[in-house]
């Protein structure tokens, strides 16, 4: 009896030896197994990078960003881009050009009067037009010429003010439309705006034309304006191109 039972305690004091031991080889096996298993995944990261981090451009944005280059370096290459132009002497108003904007603002103050005027971007011409002789050859000389749009408004410390709409030709200044702007009217209420400008007493036009030219606005500031905004328009392209490639890049 105590024979078998020595047996039994050293069968009991093996066992768990043995399983401890087979414990600790399947432990060992399995952190060479990971191991081998994380290398192997490691490698495969450096050799085949992630899609979603590596993704290649679509070929038609490669396509556009190489014409965007292209564009950019013309528009670089011209000579208005970076002309900056000297204000003349006795030039009446000042200037305010914000780039980015579409158009340039000037002011000056006359005799009690606020002179602003919004210059738009240029209406150019560089084709020849067409040589049919249909009665309407006035009209048709001045499609053919390079224009600036204009807003003027004259206005008082208080009370409307009138504003002219006028398209810059080269030495001609033509008033398309005058009105009277309140500024108290809502934006709901519909002004008169007046016959068309073309349709007054051609003394009334005359005189207008007088009106605006002592404030300012006669070919001598509209040429000098006319130069402005065709570099302008320079500037503003090249740096409209920039965005567009920036943000195709991005």
């Amino acid at each position: 009896m105590a024979f078998a039972s020595m047996l039994r305690r050293s069968a009991s004091a093996v066992v768990p030896l043995a399983i401890r031991a087979i414990r600790s080889q399947r432990h060992h096996h399995c952190s060479a197994l990971f191991s081998a298993v994380n290398r192997s995944c490691s490698l495969h990261r450096s050799l085949f990078p992630s899609v979603r981090h590596y993704s290649s451009r679509p070929s038609a944005d490669t396509s556009l960003l190489q014409v965007l280059e292209s564009e950019i370096k013309c528009a670089q290459e011209s000579d208005d881009h970076d002309v900056v132009e000297e204000v003349p002497g006795g030039f009446p108003f000042k200037i305010e050009d914000n780039p980015g904007q579409q158009t340039i603002s000037l002011t000056r103050e006359y005799q009690g009067e606020t002179i602003s005027v919004e210059v738009h971007m240029p209406d150019l011409v560089t084709g020849e037009g067409d040589d049919n002789d249909d009665g309407h050859h006035d009209d048709a000389e001045s499609s053919n010429q390079s224009s600036i749009p204009l807003v003027v408004r004259v206005s008082k410390r208080s009370g409307p003010c009138l504003e002219f709409g006028c398209t810059a030709y080269a030495d001609e200044i033509v008033i398309d439309s005058l009105s009277v702007k309140d500024p108290e009217n809502s934006e709901d209420q519909i002004a008169y705006e007046g016959p068309d400008f073309s349709d007054l007493d051609e003394n009334l036009q005359k005189a207008f034309h007088k009106y605006l030219e002592i404030r300012g606005i006669k070919p001598s500031t509209t040429n000098f304006l006319h130069e402005y905004m065709i570099n302008k328009d320079s500037r503003e392209y090249l740096m409209w191109l920039k965005n567009l490639k920036k943000f195709i890049e991005a």
